[in-house]
């Protein structure tokens, strides 16, 4: 691919992004919206209030827009990509495009009702080398975003998140009671499957999901007390006399 990067590291850079996108006319991860179109209609409606995060220059908002989805707030953080979105699709009226990190949305409580995201999680994910074991920072950073989605979400409303990222992986993100969203899997594709994640604002989480959570909170209060117990006992010795 032309505009694949050196390192996957880069992936988190602006910088990257906004050479891509000075350069690149258009991308689309795990396809088109024919793709998946049979799911997203299932849990987005034409009134909806939809916010796309990290929208890059794919088709997709023009695409829904040209089905009747025209409520379409659009945001990245390469302020290339929302100028060239922005003079693109000048004509679509009801679409806005706006220059925004994700992990800090200037948007109310309770604004939208939908958030969407393509591949955005996956890019802020793209360095961990073991997706059992995501590193702290890594966690807190989409911690910080889902934060940010579940926040904006008006009650009853809907996360979508489209992605590579087989159930067993991704969910150990997405299950947290904090959010206050339940958890839906679905998949779409031919040999290689992609999933379609909704996550519905106000549910509560399956049994199988909360006792996901709970485990993984106990595993986190377990390496936590390990820790200051190393930390408690390197400065015990440290303080002996020889």
């Amino acid at each position: 691919m032309e505009h694949v990067p050196a390192c996957n590291s880069r992936y988190k850079d602006v910088e990257y992004w906004d050479e891509r996108y000075e350069k690149e006319e258009s991308f689309e991860w795990f396809g088109d919206l024919s793709k998946f179109q049979h799911l997203l209609e299932r849990h987005v409606h034409k009134e909806d209030n939809i916010l796309v995060l990290g929208c890059g220059n794919s088709s997709l908002s023009f695409n829904m827009y040209q089905r009747g989805f025209c409520s379409i707030t659009n945001i990245d953080y390469s302020g290339v990509c929302i100028e060239t979105m922005a003079k693109r699709h000048a004509d679509c009226q009801e679409m806005q495009w706006l220059k925004m990190d994700a992990r800090h949305l200037a948007f109310s409580e309770s604004t939208f009702d939908v958030v969407l995201e393509k591949g955005t999680l996956d890019a802020m994910t793209v360095e961990e080398k073991d997706p059992w074991n995501v590193s702290a920072e890594t966690a807190g950073l989409i911690h910080q975003v889902l934060k940010e989605i579940s926040r904006v979400l008006k009650p009853g409303g809907r996360f979508i998140s489209i992605t590579f990222a087989q159930p067993h992986f991704r969910k150990r993100l997405l299950a947290c009671y904090e959010y206050g969203w339940s958890v839906q899997t679905h998949s779409y594709g031919a040999g290689f499957q992609y999933f379609l994640y909704v996550l519905t604002k106000g549910e509560s989480l399956s049994p199988e999901d909360r006792a996901l959570e709970d485990r993984l909170s106990n595993e986190k209060d377990l390496q936590a007390v390990v820790h200051l117990q190393e930390a408690d006992s390197e400065d015990y010795l440290s303080r002996i006399g020889v």
